[in-house]
């Protein structure tokens, strides 16, 4: 079967994938679309460290196509959104609803893929650019079947992780103002996650122009090509300032314009080494600086929820797909990713 490989050195789009049956607890799923984020590009330049060879994508939908011993929520023929979330389910962490920390679900990469003999590790417990992969049951969410799943592929990274971090991390109440840096996928999703929650006043920041229209439409009530120009519009400072590039400069600048009691929310990825600096005196005004992992998401929840926002016309998903490429096109997909001319591309099988 079809599917990107990363050796360590470059990608490239294989036909001689395998992929092991679901064992106990375990979903086969046939991927339909695959949206490629970032982060598969962080692998790829190293910003990731992971090990290879290893089968990428960690954002996909597909359909069921078989189900291992003690799989009772999702059948063949059910479609899924997958998670990248591979939680147990019963450490202390899981127990207390937050799957996001569940040790068991960091840095212990499977690898159910082989290629010639050789076995190849599976990305984020998910490995969506491949025709077929083994999931654990809890990373299948079952969806409406009316929903396309070019737009289903979506939610299970970066809606999760956009729309979660304003609704589930920094918890963005009604008439709040909020700072998105950033308007690339995971913003855009910061951006209506910030228009679901209530916030009066939503300001996006992101050095492209071209990108103002789209990001009114998911939520900003204004457009900045710097920071700078955040004062005048907030002059006490923003409630809460999602930092979604992963540089360190802008990471001092969500910072700095916090206003009292205000939160900055850290979602961009910077290098696992980079270090960022900020004023301590100017936290005792109560001011938070909060990591956020995945949205604080709990996926069998929140997948769900957020289908049926789509379905009822408040989360914006069709709209987030810039352009589809067949998989045999992964390298323009990924150029096109890497220079900020799509919000999102998905791959399709």
């Amino acid at each position: 079967m079809r599917g990107v490989v990363f050796d360590g050195t470059q990608p490239q789009v294989v036909d001689d994938l395998e992929v092991r049956d679901p064992g106990p607890g375990e979903v086969l799923v046939a991927i339909a679309a695959a949206g490629l984020c970032h982060s598969d590009l962080s692998v790829i330049d190293g910003t990731i460290p992971f090990p290879t060879p290893v089968v990428l994508g960690h954002e996909g939908a597909g359909v069921v196509e078989a189900v291992g011993v003690g799989v009772a929520h999702v059948g063949p023929g059910d479609h899924v959104a997958l998670s990248t979330l591979a939680n147990c389910g019963a450490c202390t962490d899981c127990d207390r609803g937050r799957p996001t920390m569940c040790r068991s679900a960091i840095g212990r990469p499977g690898r159910p893929f082989s290629r010639g003999g050789e076995p190849l590790f599976q990305f984020a417990s998910n490995s969506a650019f491949a025709e077929r992969t083994v999931v654990k049951a809890v990373q299948a969410v079952k969806i409406p079947s009316d929903i396309p799943l070019t737009s289903a592929a979506l939610i299970g990274c970066g809606v999760l992780t956009g729309v979660g971090a304003v609704l589930n991390r920094a918890r963005v109440d009604r008439g709040e103002s909020v700072v998105v840096v950033g308007t690339g996928g995971i913003g855009l999703n910061v951006l209506q996650g910030a228009r679901i929650a209530g916030a009066s006043t939503v300001v996006a920041v992101d050095s492209n122009p071209a990108k103002e229209e789209v990001a009114r439409q998911f939520g900003a009530t204004h457009f900045l090509a710097s920071a700078e120009g955040v004062r005048p519009i907030l002059p006490t400072g923003a409630d809460h300032v999602f930092e979604c590039v992963g540089s360190t400069a802008l990471i001092r600048q969500a910072i700095d314009l916090l206003d009292r009691h205000g939160q900055a929310i850290l979602l961009g990825m910077p290098a696992a080494t980079a270090e960022a600096s900020f004023v301590p005196a100017a936290m005792f005004l109560d001011k938070s600086i909060l990591g956020c992992r995945y949205g604080s998401s709990r996926p069998q929840h929140d997948i769900a929820l957020y289908a049926d926002l789509y379905r009822q016309g408040r989360l914006l998903l069709d709209e987030l797909v810039t352009e589809t490429y067949p998989v045999e096109d992964f390298a323009k997909a990924a150029d096109d990713a890497h220079h900020g001319r799509v919000a999102r591309g998905v791959l399709t099988f």
